[in-house]
């Protein structure tokens, strides 16, 4: 079987040790020769670099293995570019959660005016990339799960056209374990019907390759109990804001019980309730819960590696749930025709939807790219908040190209997490003043 070379770039990531461990777990599947990672901050990426070159000596000699803030060592001759940046690291994803809170406003990192000001940081970041991977390295695919993806994704809809980029979000596999966890079933042995935006979604279908269909029997569940399970079934969303985001989803479910909801839809449906919720504590959002859980861990187990010279016996726990990424990879390289859930151009998968709208929905993947597979129309209270939702994200890229303040200030103003323009405007002031080292200049 053939061998590939991988370039995973934000290489300092509290996410990388677990994306390394997954890619080591599935070599029989998707067998590696040289890996690079690649990050412009030289020191947090140098101790996850040393860490992991130490690992990889112990566990597998036999791959490649460096790390380098050189865009040309990092990328030059690489098959594919897995990308998690995140442009300003946490201190700007703490900023993104409680300059909202001065307005009345939730503060998410992905959704409303956080996810706005980390789109606009992240926009710059991955044209960055994109281009030193199309220099180096032509036929290279990226596969990207950088947040906020939505934004991320119509970004380069509009200024990487004919680019090798393939989008995807780990949210919807995470849920699928879920569901699978409530219906006694694998979820490799599912297969799902959704339609939506990213973070902004549902389930129409839950079938097994039987043709069984459990999605009846999932609402049951998620109508007393969310997406909660028995027995926990990934490692990246088990921290109580999370398990509070899976009770939600019952509320959710509510509103529109047609259709299993992505969870993320309780800040568009719930505001008021997640603002209520983090103003109990605005000092300690989810930002200091992950630098003071998942970041210190990960940084902690890098320091005793190096310390030791070695990972016996201390090592970091495997991304299991991330195995989508080999599935991707795999089916690029491969022709599998696999079957996932990708944001992607619209152009009729959904039927009564703009063809330029950047969507989530099912997939096959092979070695030209992901194929939508069409999902119908949709019915009207979904569609429209689609729509209001897209126009943000539309009206946000385009600030970014035209430097544009009235159009974020309209972007902000039509977000349905926004309460009115006035409000929209004074978050946007402040938010540009706390952005300046990152976002382009607006006029």
């Amino acid at each position: 079987m053939r061998e590939f070379s991988v370039v995973i770039a934000g290489g300092g990531s509290t996410f990388t040790p677990g994306i390394v461990m997954m890619l080591l777990d599935n070599l029989d599947r998707f067998p590696i020769k040289k890996l690079r990672l690649y990050d412009n901050d030289e020191e947090r990426q140098g101790i996850l670099g040393k860490a992991l070159k130490i690992m990889l000596s112990e566990q597998a000699p036999n791959i490649d293995f460096d790390y380098t803030t050189d865009p040309v060592e990092a990328f030059s001759n690489m098959d594919f570019c897995m990308a998690h940046i995140r442009v300003g690291k946490y201190a700007m994803r703490e900023k993104d959660e409680k300059v909202p809170l001065r307005h009345g406003v939730f503060g998410q990192e992905t959704c409303g005016p956080g996810g706005i000001a980390y789109g606009l940081r992240s926009i710059t970041g991955m044209l960055e990339i994109i281009d030193y991977m199309e220099k180096y390295a032509p036929d290279c695919w990226m596969l990207n799960y950088s947040n906020p993806a939505a934004i991320v994704a119509e970004a380069c809809r509009v200024l990487r056209p004919n680019s090798k980029v393939l989008n995807i979000c780990d949210m919807p596999v995470g849920t699928l374990r879920r569901m699978s966890q409530i219906i006694g079933k694998k979820p490799k042995d599912l297969l799902v019907r959704y339609f939506g935006l990213n973070h902004f979604g549902w389930w129409t279908s839950i079938k097994d390759k039987e043709g069984n269909e459990y999605i009846e029997k999932i609402k049951d569940y998620v109508s007393e109990n969310g997406y909660l399970t028995q027995i926990e079934v990934d490692t990246q969303h088990m921290d109580l804001s999370w398990q509070e985001t899976h009770k939600k989803a019952k509320d959710l479910l509510a509103v529109a019980p047609e259709f299993l909801p992505n969870t993320y839809l309780k800040y568009y449906l719930y505001g008021d309730y997640v603002y209520e919720h983090m103003m109990e504590h605005p000092e300690y959002t989810r930002a200091n819960e992950v630098m003071d859980g998942r970041e210190k861990k990960v940084f902690d187990h890098a320091k005793k590696i190096i310390e030791n010279n070695s990972a016996d016996k201390i090592g970091f726990d495997i991304d299991s749930h991330a195995t989508f990424i080999v599935d991707l990879a795999r089916a690029i390289a491969f022709n599998t025709q696999e079957r996932m859930v990708m944001i992607v151009e619209n152009n009729g998968a959904i039927a009564d939807f703009p063809d330029d709208a950047m969507v989530e929905v099912p997939c096959i993947v092979g070695s030209d790219g992901p194929e939508p597979l069409a999902q119908g129309q949709i019915p009207t209270f979904h569609k429209t908040l689609m729509y209001q939702q897209v126009m943000v994200e539309k009206l946000v890229v385009e600030a970014y190209v035209e430097g544009n303040y009235q159009k974020l200030w309209q972007a902000l103003t039509l977000s349905k997490t926004v309460p009115s323009a006035k409000v929209a405007k004074e978050l946007l002031d402040d938010l540009i003043e706390e952005n300046k080292d990152f976002w382009p200049k607006l006029k």
